[in-house]
C-alpha cells in the first residue's frame, strides 16, 4: 500500500507544528500595556507555562519518528495526545490572559492598570498547538501499513524482493 502525495506531507505538518510551538516557547507572549502608553513589561512564553511546550514539541517529534519508521499507531496516538494537550493548555492558561486589564506594580510608578496584549509567541503557540492536534489527529487514524508506506523509498526495511520471472 502506498501513501497518497497528501498523506506523504502529513509527518512533516506534525513536526512543522512541534517546530513552531517550540519557538513560540521562546518569545513573548504577552506585553503588558497602559492605556495610551508604551509597554511596560513582557510576559515570556516560558514563564507562562514552565516550559511544557518545549516537552510537549518533543515528545511530539520524537513519537512522529517513531510511528513512520515502525507503523507504530499508538505513537501516532501519542502525537495527536501531545496537541491536544498544548491546544488545552493555551485554551486554560493562556487565552483567558490575552486583553485581561489588572494592575502591574511597577517601581517606577504604583499600581498601573495595564493590559496583557497577545504578542507574536501567543499566535505562534496557537497556530503549532492547533496544526500539532489536527495533524497528530489525521496521523493517528492511518493504519500501520499506512504508517510504514510514508517512510519512503530510502528507508525501507529489508532488501527488496527480486521480482519473480515470467515463464515464457
Amino acid at each position: 500500500m502506498t501513501a497518497s502525495r497528501l498523506e506523504r506531507l502529513l509527518p512533516w505538518a506534525c513536526l512543522l507544528s512541534a517546530g513552531v510551538l517550540f519557538a513560540s516557547e521562546l518569545m513573548t507572549i504577552f506585553e503588558l500595556t497602559p492605556r495610551g502608553a508604551e509597554p511596560l513589561d513582557d510576559v515570556l512564553a516560558r514563564d507562562q507555562h514552565g516550559n511544557a511546550m518545549f516537552v510537549i514539541a518533543g515528545f511530539a517529534i520524537i513519537l512522529t519518528i517513531i510511528a513512520v519508521w515502525t507503523g507504530s499507531r499508538p505513537a501516532a496516538l501519542g502525537v495527536a495526545v501531545m496537541g491536544v494537550i498544548a491546544l488545552l493548555i493555551f485554551l486554560i492558561v493562556d487565552l483567558p490572559d490575552a486583553g485581561q486589564v489588572g494592575t502591574l506594580d511597577d517601581a517606577r510608578q504604583s499600581f498601573i492598570d495595564a493590559e496583557a496584549v497577545p504578542q507574536g509567541g501567543f499566535w505562534l503557540e496557537m497556530l503549532g498547538a492547533l496544526g500539532l492536534a489536527l495533524s497528530g489527529g489525521a496521523l493517528a487514524t492511518m493504519s500501520s501499513e499506512q504508517l510504514e508506506s510514508l517512510r519512503g523509498k530510502f528507508f525501507r526495511r529489508g532488501t527488496p524482493k527480486p521480482k519473480a520471472e515470467a515463464n515464457s
